[in-house]
């Protein structure tokens, strides 16, 4: 075999491309691993603050947002969050769940970096970093074609693993929309996912003084709904419920917000009703004092004695409190973003395998599909997941 001619060639050294190079390389295929940028991995580097959310206990197929919400279940079953765990364990990576399932490395990301990293060099793997491709053909005899600044290249198959825009800062690009395109693969739309949403410059200017401060709510739109932390911002609201449910709003929505999810405020506005008390001073036994007089301020209601306030104001009040509603003018973008929403239309592609039904030897894996999952390790377990399932068929 010539030296350039490979069988698989993977281009993306992220989660995905790591994992499915190390899975393929492992059952006797020779690959080659590309990537355009100098550093392995950086996406999951800077995970979960630098412990890498590696995966979830709560894996299912309803907690990944595709076009076709099916389309995950079968490289989820194929390898589950049980098959990643059990290889970290392997190499004696020491992990805790810190909240609703999500598991986290003990010590540092760069483990999960260097136990793939160590699993393809068990499989001989084949890297070329900092490299850039400046096209791809196919030959006469069906084997793809990568004209490269290393040279060029062949192989039998083609994996491509070069994730989605979110995050630019460290490399992210269109890439893989653009090949998918090029062999005539539809792309789903794209926008940014699990991103802080921004208000409007009036909203701004009322909540801008709450920045830093976070508040237990649940955020609705639709049929999701996420209970966690929100966190406000100088530009609007984020933390980790804002983050979920960005990845199902469109511009224009209206989100809802129970700012007292799991209590009552008919309950507790009508216990206080002919008290001294001051209103924000009743909401300050349940939220920050400040976001009570701020809060109250946007909404027009006077923060008056509970005496002086008519039944009808406080019960549309509390309906209020369980349900206000925001308007996001927009999001921070691909800049903040986690994920991509969209990608590689799941039509193209078969679920078993993921290779595109009309282009034998291409295959699609990670967030470049139009797959995405919830905030909590669910990305990085399509990643393993549909890594090692393309890794089995390349």
């Amino acid at each position: 075999m010539h030296a350039k001619s490979f069988d698989v060639v993977i281009v993306g050294a992220g989660a995905a491309g790591l994992m499915c190079a190390a899975t393929a390389g492992q059952r006797g295929r020779r690959v080659l691993l590309l990537d355009h940028s100098d550093k392995l991995a950086e996406k999951i580097r800077i995970s979960g603050g630098g412990r890498c959310n590696f995966t979830n206990l709560n894996i299912h197929p309803e907690r990944y947002l595709s076009a076709n919400p099916h389309f995950v279940r079968s490289a989820l079953a194929q390898y589950s969050q049980w098959d990643f765990i059990k290889l970290i364990e392997r190499h004696g990576v020491t992990y805790h769940e810190k909240t609703l399932g999500q598991l986290f490395c003990d010590d540092s990301a760069q483990q999960i970096i260097d136990l793939l990293d160590a699993e393809c060099h068990d499989g001989q793997v084949l890297r070329r970093m900092g490299c850039t491709i400046h096209s791809v053909s196919r030959s006469d005899e069906g084997r793809f074609v990568l004209a490269t600044s290393h040279g060029e290249f062949d192989a039998e198959s083609l994996v491509v693993a070069t994730g989605g825009l979110s995050i630019p800062a460290i490399g992210a690009t269109p890439w893989g929309y653009r090949l998918a395109e090029q062999f005539g693969l539809a792309i789903t739309p794209l926008k940014p996912g699990l991103v802080p949403l921004t208000f409007d410059a009036a909203e701004q200017h009322a909540f801008g003084p709450l920045a830093g401060l976070s508040l237990e709510i649940a955020a609705e739109l639709g049929k999701a709904s996420f209970r966690e932390q929100a966190l406000f911002t100088h530009k609007g609201v984020s933390g980790p419920a804002i983050l979920q449910i960005s990845s199902y709003w469109q511009p224009g929505q209206t989100i809802a917000l129970d700012l007292l999810p799991g209590a009552n405020a008919h309950d507790l506005l009508s216990q206080a009703a002919h008290s001294e008390q001051k209103l924000s001073n009743v909401l300050a036994q349940v939220w920050p004092k400040r976001f009570a007089v701020q809060w109250l301020a946007a909404q027009g209601a006077a923060d008056a004695p509970m005496r002086q306030l008519n039944p009808k104001t406080l019960s549309a009040l509390a309906e209020h409190i369980h349900a206000w509603p925001i308007r996001p003018s927009g999001t921070q973008g691909y800049k903040k973003a986690e994920v991509t929403v969209g990608g590689v239309d799941t039509r193209e592609l078969s679920s078993k395998t993921l290779m595109a039904n009309k282009v034998p030897g291409l295959f699609f894996v990670g967030e470049v599909v139009d797959v995405t999952g919830w905030l909590g390790g669910y990305n990085f377990q399509w990643a393993w997941s549909s890594g090692y399932v393309v890794g089995g068929r390349c």
